[in-house]
């Protein structure tokens, strides 16, 4: 008789306390021992997900409650992993919508609850964080009922069970404050409202490859469920490519997952979620079958990307001091690398052998893979991001989104404003009473471009801002660019203290003291809209009537120190990120400044061009 199964997703939007809730049911399941140490959120095992504190990639584990198995797949709340999502939700039978019973449902849980009815699962509703003071629980629950009525939910999909959860503490009661002290109602609802899977063990095999891990031992391991059929060790069995060919292979090493770790098994039933040894050359989206009677599994589909970034060699003159890999060769094994584990991101050639055109999903997935590729030893130049124009009958469009800003009441003047110079429309205003506001507008993607660095300038750091792509809209024409030129440095050096003291007024700088600069490297924003040359390295002269250091102590305005994201989200279109293992610097495209066009001029030739309908 073989275990029984459930195959659940847990789904959020982002910081809604999804992996905590996780960590909360490994622990109360016995998985772990009684003395093991066992870091917070544990599923976020990435370097990137533990700094930054969200969930990257989407990662299964599996847990048992009495004789039933649970199979539990942790997704990505940021709508630019969407396409983690998408792959994770062929894997279950039912979602774990978790909302925040204080934010409410946010645009990300909008996308990924959309994503779960349309594969008409069951969805089980989680009010997390319901020991929060501006709880609010009973609005909250209606909000969601609003939702899921706005997405065409059908009636069985409407009655869904509630849970009120506390993660943190590890407590789940059907009804508040009840008297629950651990999150065993939770467990009983997922094996009681979740529907075991389908297939017959006997059948013909039926598996799909949602993920990849590689092992320096085993070699390529393919994540994936077994949707029908018994896949045995040792069995040939036939890869059914993207293409259309079906290769034989044979399956060296079977695993299950137990907790976070793997179970070596000789055979895997229908219905359970398997790591397979021993299949080189497989992608994400491909089944394994049987030779003899080959029945693959439909393809995946992903949305399309919507954002493009060109990806350089560095030419700067420190290239090659930080960095060990800075070939166009290096940076191409590597782009191609991720496309096997990333099914939403797109890699083009461009018009020269030295630069790749990367489209992604938004501007964070972009700068999650620049970020790991530096930590990797890599050096390279991006340049400003553009959003993906299309022509559909003839009309151009492009990408348009659905954003969501909370801040507090006395900023709603300021975000009005400059998103609507943005070409934002309001279509929402909510004041809860609490002292914040939110409100949702259409906007176009082009229009988030630089956007949070500068909104969170404008609101002292208090706005939030969520955003979710709505489809595909009439081009806008030229929107508002950086209003404001930058510092750029006239020579190679060392910054000085004197010249920095003196350039400070001119606008912020970006470098402190004794920094190494070179010919066209940015050193600050300028605050008028042209660029200006300066001298960074220039010392202050010795003369017959004093020292050097004879005047009054220097002090110098602390100097912005710039994240992978704000100098992205910074950069005109004539200038480059600088990314090596140590540094993040800004740069002109064309470091000679006799050779470079001046930017404002720039700007003001194409505005009538831009401005003309295509």
């Amino acid at each position: 008789m073989t275990q029984p199964i459930r195959n659940i997703a847990i789904i959020a939007h982002v910081d809604h306390g999804k992996t905590t809730l996780v960590d909360a049911m490994l622990r109360q399941s016995g998985i772990f021992r009684e003395n093991q140490i066992v870091a917070d959120r544990v599923m976020d095992s990435g370097d990137l997900e533990r700094e930054r504190g969200i969930t990257i990639l989407a990662k299964n584990t599996a847990l048992f409650y009495r004789d039933t198995k649970i199979n539990i797949v942790d997704t990505p709340g940021h709508s630019d992993f969407g396409g983690e999502v998408e792959r994770a939700l062929r894997m279950v039978d039912g979602v774990l919508l978790l909302v925040d019973a204080s934010e409410g449902p946010l645009p990300q849980t909008r996308y990924v609850l959309q994503k779960a009815l349309q594969a008409k699962l069951p969805p089980i509703i989680v009010l997390n964080k319901i020991d929060r003071s501006d709880a609010r629980t009973k609005v909250v629950l209606d909000e969601i009922y609003d939702l899921f009525i706005d997405l065409d939910a059908t009636e069985d999909q409407l009655s869904f069970p509630v849970l009120y959860t506390n993660a943190k503490t590890g407590v789940a009661h059907r009804a508040l404050n009840d008297s629950s002290t651990n999150l065993q109602p939770l467990f009983e609802t997922i094996v009681a409202s979740i529907p075991p899977p389908s297939g017959d063990p006997s059948g013909i095999l039926q598996i799909q490859v949602t993920n990849l891990d590689y092992n320096d031992f085993l070699g390529r391991i393919a994540i994936g469920r077994v949707f029908n059929g018994t896949l045995r060790r040792g069995a040939e069995v036939g890869i059914a490519r993207l293409s259309g060919q079906l290769l034989p292979t044979t399956i060296t090493k079977l695993f299950t997952f137990r907790g976070l770790q793997r179970d070596e098994a000789d055979a895997v039933t229908c219905g359970d979620i398997v790591a397979i040894a021993g299949v080189e050359g497989i992608q994400i989206g491909e089944s394994i079958t049987d030779l003899e009677a080959p029945a693959p599994c439909e393809p995946l589909t992903i949305d399309e990307p919507t954002l493009a970034m060109i990806f350089t060699v560095n030419t700067s003159p420190l290239a090659g001091r930080e960095g060990s890999l800075v070939t166009s060769r290096d940076i191409r094994d590597r782009l191609q690398k991720e496309l096997l584990t990333n099914v939403s991101i797109r890699v083009e050639d461009s018009d020269t052998t030295d630069a790749f055109r990367v489209l992604g999903r938004g501007e964070l997935q972009l700068a999650i893979l620049i970020e790991t590729m530096r930590r990797e030893g890599y050096e390279l130049m991006v340049g400003k991001p553009e959003i993906v124009v299309r022509t559909e009958n003839g009309r151009r469009v492009e990408p348009l989104e659905q954003l969501v800003v909370d801040c507090p009441e006395s900023f709603v003047g300021i975000v009005m404003e400059t998103l609507g110079s943005r070409r934002g429309e309001l279509t929402k205003m909510v004041n809860h009473g609490s002292g914040r506001v939110r409100m949702e507008f259409r906007i176009p993607s082009r229009g988030l471009i630089g956007l949070r660095g500068l909104l969170l300038t404008e609101t002292r750091g208090t706005v939030l801002l969520h955003s979710l792509f709505a489809g595909w809209t009439d081009y806008a024409g030229e929107l508002a660019s950086r209003s404001t030129g930058a510092l750029v440095a006239d020579r190679v050096g060392k910054t000085t203290a004197f010249a920095l003291w003196n350039l400070q007024e001119r606008g912020e700088l970006f470098v402190g003291p004794v920094t190494e600069v070179y010919e066209g490297m940015i050193v600050g924003e300028n605050s008028r809209e042209a660029d200006m040359d300066v001298n960074v390295t220039k010392e202050k002269k010795q003369t017959n009537m004093r020292a050097s250091s004879a005047d009054e102590a220097i002090r110098l305005v602390p100097h912005r120190v710039l994240t992978l994201e704000t100098a992205i989200e910074f950069i005109a279109d004539d200038e480059f990120v600088e990314v090596t293992p140590k540094s993040i610097r800004l740069r002109k495209k064309v470091l000679d400044p006799r050779r470079r066009p001046r930017r404002w001029q720039q700007i003001r030739a194409s505005v009538p061009a831009s401005s003309t309908p295509a």
